[in-house]
């Protein structure tokens, strides 16, 4: 599996922001998909996921709320809305996937990152 992440940028707190994820090579729709970030001098953290079906989501305590992740296996996309953006938000972002990661947060595949940064 293939996964091309994009949609970063650099934003205002408060701000909102939209990541997308596009997957290929792959049977999309077989796999939980889901992100994860990296700020400076942190490990890489899990963010949120969701199911094959999108019935089900998972979110990281610091951005329920906040986020909604959601995906369109049509199009084989996975998408992170982002509302009310923290500079703590600041990070790469990853696009992951993976048989096992509605049920321990652990990824199989991963995407090449893209960058958020939140000014305050």
């Amino acid at each position: 599996v293939q996964l091309q992440a994009s949609g970063g940028g650099l934003v205002q707190a408060g701000d909102s922001l939209r990541l997308s994820c596009a997957a290929s090579g792959g049977t999309f729709s077989s796999y939980g998909m889901g992100w994860f970030r990296q700020a400076p001098g942190k490990e890489r953290e899990f963010v949120a996921s969701i199911s094959t079906g999108g019935g089900i989501t998972d979110y990281a305590d610091s951005v329920k709320g906040r986020f909604t992740i959601s995906r369109d296996n049509v199009k084989a996309m996975v998408y992170l809305q982002m509302n009310s953006l923290k500079p703590e938000d600041t990070a790469v972002y990853y696009c992951a996937s993976g048989p096992t990661l509605m049920y321990n947060r652990r990824a199989a595949y991963w995407g090449q990152g893209t960058q958020v940064t939140v000014s305050s």
